[in-house]
């Protein structure tokens, strides 16, 4: 898909502000930070608040980029759907090019500050998150539904690159980060996946695990990774990280979302589709925080 520019429509300052935060997914970017910011906290010594503000910055603008990205290679199949046809990009409010230039502006300025002002580590997390997610992931969407294989590698960062700013190396900590936060996404994607797989199919997304679409081999699928969430709870108590409060508690958790998952497979609706994704929402950062907490 050749990235021409097309003619926008000249919209007001607020609108234009409005339409900024659409493009780079302003909430789903705040929650990537919040998951970065507490990998940070996760590292041994004390907290080094520059530190903390160059990765709040960074991965800001890294993650905004990638969203932005995201939105110019599928405008055409944003105005398809429902949940994307008023993106600005897709709604011709923004033309591909300033798109364009504020992803490679946001990219390159992000990745810059993970380099230099953190260090070498999160400069490379950082760039491979960014072109996994817009150069892999992105056009993988519409050709299999293991893109949410692929997709789940880059959301699994934040949580790593936190702890890798904090202390310029990889270990087993930022390791155990990544997993738990790469074996949540799939239960939370799928459960998205199943309460808009009738919208997404109009613009030829299939990714639900099953080719069946919402039907019991798909939500089995879904309740098997649930299951898979709660031994990787686990880990943090399993190698001394956490302690056995928080252990229960994130054990805890995990079992809400496989009920859920439970439900989903029994009735196979997108009610329970949609109670999952909300057990999934409640699940990260409830454990992220217990966490750190318990480091603390």
């Amino acid at each position: 898909m050749h990235l021409k520019n097309t003619v926008a429509v000249s919209v007001p300052l607020k609108s234009k502000v409005f339409d900024y935060g659409l493009l780079i997914k302003f909430k789903l970017l705040l929650l990537v930070v919040f998951s970065s910011i507490t990998g940070f906290l996760m590292a041994p010594g004390p907290i080094e608040w520059q530190k903390v503000i160059f990765l709040i910055l960074g991965g800001f603008l890294v993650t905004g980029s990638a969203n932005a990205i995201n939105q110019i290679l599928e405008r055409d199949y944003d105005k398809l759907m429902s949940r994307t046809q008023n993106r600005p990009v897709a709604d011709n409010r923004m033309s591909v090019l300033e798109a364009l230039v504020i992803a490679t502006i946001m990219g390159i300025s992000g990745i810059l500050i993970l380099f230099w002002k953190l260090n070498f580590l999160s400069g490379v997390l950082g760039s491979l998150a960014l072109f996994i997610y817009a150069f892999i992931y992105t056009p993988l969407k519409r050709i299999s539904p293991v893109a949410v294989f692929v997709g789940a590698f880059p959301g699994a960062v934040p949580p790593m690159l936190g702890y890798v700013a904090a202390t310029g190396k990889f270990g087993l900590v930022p390791g155990i980060l990544f997993f738990i936060q790469f074996m949540w996404q799939f239960p939370h994607f799928w459960a998205i996946a199943w309460k808009l797989a009738d919208d997404y199919a109009k613009a030829g997304f299939y990714l639900l695990p099953s080719k069946s679409g919402k039907t019991k081999v798909s939500a089995f699928y879904i309740l098997i990774y649930s299951i898979f969430m709660i031994p990787a709870g686990l880990l943090p108590w399993i190698f001394n990280i956490s302690g056995w409060i928080s252990a229960a508690i994130i054990s805890l958790l995990g079992i809400y979302v496989v009920i859920k998952s439970i439900e989903l497979y029994r009735e196979t609706e997108d009610k329970k589709a949609l109670g999952l994704m909300f057990a999934s929402f409640v699940y990260l950062p409830i454990t992220q925080i217990i966490l750190v907490i318990d480091k603390l």
